[in-house]
């Protein structure tokens, strides 16, 4: 079993508990992508020909910003391994204008599945590309003697020296010893590098498409550059690796994988829904990018440069804040795509306490970490947290809903002159603690003024 489907046959109170130690409440929008991601790997296990009609049950996410839709969506494709796309449906228009097809969707779902089998493959022949790389760069120091077809060209004595030598040198090497030493060596240039093709405004991923493909028919030349050890060990292992992988049993493990792990996250599909009542102007064109973007999510097969894949068993998840529009705004097709649907609720000062220190990637442990590297100790008294995420909450109540990203702003206000005095001699080695009179000194005046809120915080 694979590291990919080991990941995915996690039971969903598991999903949920590795949830939790990055995204703080939205105990409904876990559980729905839980069982979502756990229904993926039941419906694999079934034997019968009914796997194949087994649909994925798409979610959308209906809350307002900075509550964690998108987060919980990524931590998600993390967590199972899977291939993951983020779009955001503002950048898509209909069919016959100016702007990204919903296509494209597929096409970036299938470059992601490649990039992580590619570096998966990569991990693999790590080992067998890096003695590969090893062995030209000891070539271009210290060339090999060898015996010519016809007549000695070196004596048993010096081609033993040679070997003695290049062992020595290998060490050297392994011990980063010639790391900053200049060499000459034999690079394969990418001929698709050198050529640029210019096509119609808009059409940028057609035109990067015809370069490459005009670029594999032209032969590979070598390049000899001069270059430290140290770079040397690193592109001779790159070019390595890429010739240990078959790419075509890539190719094929990403479309399987896009096939039927691939998530995709719609973001801003609010701002598509056409208001109710509208019939003209702009809501047409939101009505079209709906009606583009069913053949997908239902289920169809898209022509991309690594094949075709088919989007049937494809996981959808949508997210919008729903201020303006609703739902029900989204034509009838589309709703029925998305049979789940769950709501993330505001985040309250408790929940900002939490996001503050609970998660492994928490905003504080981020700023202590980085004043470390100046050895520098950072402390947080509870107090000063409690005042932080009430100021969090009282602005996003005032100004506007942010949710969690509200944090980062204070935050960075908040230690922007720790930040910037972090590198004086007299700033290291000491221990900074921050307390509630602290927060209250640097931001109770920003906080207080809603005019300069909206500006500053």
């Amino acid at each position: 079993m694979t590291q990919t489907e080991i990941s995915q046959s996690r039971t969903p109170k598991e999903i949920v508990e590795e949830l939790d130690k990055y995204i703080i409440g939205q105990n409904a929008a876990k559980r729905a992508v839980a069982i979502a991601l756990r229904n993926r790997w039941r419906r694999q296990s079934v034997k019968t020909d009914i796997r194949d009609e087994i649909m994925p049950n798409n979610i959308i996410m209906i809350g307002p910003t900075g509550v964690g839709k998108t987060e919980i969506a990524r931590r998600l494709a993390k967590l199972a391994g899977a291939p993951f796309v983020k779009v955001e449906a503002t950048k898509f228009t209909e069919v016959g204008y100016v702007g990204r097809d919903v296509e494209s969707i597929v096409r970036d779902l299938a470059e992601a599945a490649v990039n992580m089998v590619r570096a998966e493959k990569s991990a693999e022949v790590q080992i067998q590309a890096k003695n590969a790389a090893i062995n030209r760069v000891l070539d271009a120091l210290i060339p090999p003697l060898k015996r010519g077809p016809s007549f000695d060209t070196a004596s048993d004595e010096d081609i033993e020296m040679n070997s003695k030598t290049r062992d020595k040198f290998r060490e050297m090497i392994l011990d980063g010893a010639l790391n900053e030493r200049q060499i000459e060596i034999d690079i394969t240039v990418d001929p698709s590098s050198s050529l640029h093709v210019l096509g119609p405004m808009g059409m940028d991923e057609m035109t990067s498409n015809i370069q490459e493909m005009l670029g594999s028919m032209m032969p590979k030349k070598s390049k000899t550059r001069k270059v430290t050890v140290a770079e040397a060990l690193v592109l001779c292992e790159k070019e390595e690796s890429e010739k240990l992988i078959d790419m075509d049993k890539v190719t094929r493990e990403a479309i399987r994988r896009a096939e039927n792990t691939g998530i995709v996250f719609i973001d801003e599909i609010d701002k598509v829904a056409s208001r109710s009542g509208d019939g003209h102007g702009p809501s047409v064109s939101r009505e079209g990018v709906q009606r583009d973007l069913l053949p997908i999510v239902e289920g169809s097969a898209v022509n991309t440069k690594h094949g075709v894949v088919k989007t049937d068993h494809v996981l959808f998840i949508a997210s919008g804040a729903f201020h303006v529009s609703k739902p029900s705004d989204l034509i009838p097709e589309l709703q029925g795509r998305f049979p789940i649907r769950v709501e993330l609720q505001s985040l309250t000062e408790e929940d900002f306490i939490n996001i503050l220190t609970v998660p492994q990637n928490a905003l504080i442990k981020q700023y202590k970490a980085l004043l470390e590297t100046e050895n520098i100790v950072l402390e947080f008294d509870p107090s000063a947290i409690k005042e932080i995420a009430a100021t969090a909450a009282r602005v996003n109540d005032d100004v506007a809903n942010i949710g969690a990203r509200r944090l980062h702003t204070i935050l960075t206000t908040l230690l922007d002159e720790i930040m910037f005095d972090a590198t004086a001699a007299t700033m290291s080695h000491q221990t900074i603690t921050i307390d509630d009179s602290y927060v209250k000194d640097k931001l109770s005046q920003i906080a207080g003024n809603t005019d300069v809120s909206k500006y500053i915080l």
